[in-house]
């Protein structure tokens, strides 16, 4: 039996989830999250074998999920399920120690495929991604501006360029409003743009947000 626990912080997104992954043999879900708190908190009291782990999450992102557990040397193996574009956060999530990516939104029955592939020790990853992953190893190393920024400042720019406002953006990341506009501010001087407007366009052009 594969053990799964779910961190995602909605709970309809969590149901759907778990009602997929119920249908298929062999697979239990023992445990649900809904941030990294409650997370710590199960994953320390339930054994598990994946983790099905969202990517935006209120307080510590998923990526943040990602590096603790890669510095703890934890054994249960992550899956990364989220509504972000692959070409978004996919190489940052394998980099950052997740075991496969997946779309939210796409087929159930992927889910339930990477799932079982996460779980007996190897990497999921679709075409796509492994497109991705062949290109950022053959390609001339041209770095792109955005790329630079670390986890906390892209989630931040991309929050900024799909409309939120500060005090919104540090309500859902529990971060005080002075820390957010510091990220921003970060942002802002290392892809060399001067207000929120050229932040937007960026982000559009380079496909970090829907325009």
């Amino acid at each position: 039996m594969i053990r799964i626990i779910l961190c995602d912080d909605h709970a309809l997104i969590r149901r759907g989830i778990r009602d997929t992954l119920a249908d298929e043999p062999g697979l239990e879900v023992v445990g649900e999250a809904g941030d990294y708190g409650e997370l710590r908190a199960l994953l320390r009291q339930t054994p598990c074998d994946v983790l099905v782990l969202d990517i935006q999450l209120p307080g510590r992102s998923g990526l943040d999920v990602l590096h603790a557990l890669k510095d703890e040397g934890a054994a249960v193996r992550v899956l990364v399920v989220s509504m972000h574009p692959v070409d978004q956060y996919a190489i940052r999530a394998l980099r950052a120690g997740a075991h496969g990516y997946v779309d939210k939104g796409g087929d159930p029955r992927q889910l339930v495929e990477a799932v079982r592939t996460v779980a007996h020790g190897r990497k999921y990853v679709t075409p796509e991604i492994a497109q991705m992953l062949v290109e950022s190893l053959t390609a001339p190393s041209v770095e792109l501006p955005h790329q630079r920024l670390s986890d906390r400042e892209l989630q931040t720019m991309t929050m900024i360029a799909s409309g939120k406002q500060l005090s919104d953006i540090a309500r859902e990341l529990c971060l005080s409003p002075k820390t957010v506009s510091v990220y921003r501010a970060r942002v802002l001087e290392k892809l060399g743009l001067a207000n929120n407007s050229e932040l937007t366009v960026y982000a559009i052009r380079n496909g970090l947000v829907g325009g």
